[in-house]
């Protein structure tokens, strides 16, 4: 598979990854900008947020659901969704690694 293999890579590596691949898409940003305004929510609620159809916005969940940056609770024939507060923990200590690594640097690009 050559040099995608995620084996050549660590297990942070490749989880930041599959975050960052999720997050990639304004719609699934506004999203999670959403959730966490809410405690939680319903399927149907975040599409009268968005300016997008109720599959569109189930795809899009599906995509931060699989990459685990939300949750989501069958409530009788609906889905409650919430952020996973780990997940996000799990960027902040990736990106706070960055910048104590950036501060410690001597010189500058």
């Amino acid at each position: 598979m050559g040099a995608t293999n995620i084996d050549h890579y660590s297990e942070i590596q490749n989880d930041i990854a599959k975050i960052a691949k999720a997050l990639g898409h304004p719609a699934r940003v506004a999203i999670v900008d959403y959730l966490t305004k809410m405690n939680e929510c319903i399927c149907g609620d975040i599409v009268n947020e968005l300016p997008l159809a109720q599959p569109t916005v189930s795809q899009h969940l599906k995509e931060l659901k699989n990459a685990g940056i939300i949750k989501g609770e069958i409530e009788g024939n609906s889905i409650c969704y919430c952020v996973d507060e780990q997940v996000i923990t799990k960027i902040e200590n990736y990106l706070s690694d960055i910048l104590e690594k950036l501060k410690e640097r001597k010189s500058y690009c």
